[in-house]
């Protein structure tokens, strides 16, 4: 790699960096809240996402079509939030009326608010474990694809990943899910780094599907919001899908955290009984 090539691939850290900081700070302290302020935050981010898509798509946000898109996130987040769990199903069925597209991405952004409403319920390490861990991928992937370069993982979905970064990024997630288990308190870090993996290989793939339908739309940023990121779904790309996954791993082991689930909970929990 050329110095301008180098100069290239690290120009944005710096803005990517500042703006994570406030991200986090502001994520933290509501996680760590919890209540109205961590409710807040997941309907504000759900609206924020659904109204990128809508721009996305071409539907305007202050038309009625564009509000109402932006509007169905929002309460069916309200749905989750006043304990009306089963409710995300008939609202990710209804946003058919947006068209197929609209509707995919909405599904998307319901069952991650939905997750991540779920997961906070009753403690805050649940929710600090999936964004943790998505957080050390995208990062260590971002490190790792810049120090090391190599083959693309990717070419035609995303030039700029490449298949060390993917690589980097896995054992990020592997080493934060064993770390957050750790401190946490509830043990179960032997299965953490397992689930750590599992929802940093999640979050990867998030990313690519997110770069894939700004490939198709012929769009490098879903938005503006936040510098060195883009917008709100560039950034929680691999969050959307690593929390529903997280959450449905949860079902497996009501009462403990979710990364405390083994083989056994979940055959237990897919046969339709309740682990011991």
């Amino acid at each position: 790699m050329t110095g301008a090539e180098q100069s290239s691939a690290w120009r944005d850290l710096r803005p990517r960096v500042l703006s994570a900081l406030v991200l986090v700070a502001v994520s933290g302290g509501c996680i760590g809240f919890g209540g109205l302020a961590y409710t807040l935050m997941v309907l504000l981010a759900m609206g924020g996402m659904a109204a990128e898509a809508a721009g996305l798509f071409g539907l305007r946000v202050k038309s009625l079509r564009g509000g109402l898109y932006v509007l169905w996130a929002v309460c069916a987040g309200l749905s989750a939030a006043a304990g009306h769990w089963g409710y995300f199903i008939l609202f990710c069925m209804s946003a058919c009326v947006f068209g197929a597209p609209l509707c995919a991405v909405m599904s998307v952004i319901i069952m991650a608010g939905t997750a991540l409403l779920w997961l906070r319920q009753e403690s805050l390490w649940p929710v600090l474990f999936v964004v943790a861990v998505v957080v050390a991928s995208d990062t260590s992937a971002y490190m790792a694809g810049r120090l090391l370069g190599g083959p693309k993982l990717a070419p035609r979905i995303s030039p700029g990943k490449t298949r060390s970064g993917a690589l980097g990024g896995l054992v990020g997630a592997v080493l934060m899910g064993g770390g957050i288990a750790l401190l946490s308190g509830y043990g179960g870090a032997a299965l953490a780094l397992l689930w750590g993996g599992i929802l940093g290989v999640s979050a990867q793939i998030g990313d690519l599907a997110e770069s894939a339908m700004k490939r198709a739309l012929g769009v490098k940023d879903s938005g503006t919001l936040l510098p060195g990121h883009g917008g709100l779904l560039d950034r929680f790309d691999g969050l959307v899908i690593a929390a529903p996954v997280a959450a449905a791993i949860s079902l497996a082991v009501p009462g403990a955290p979710f990364w405390c689930a083994g083989l056994h909970d979940l055959v237990h929990a897919l046969a339709g009984g309740m682990p011991g």
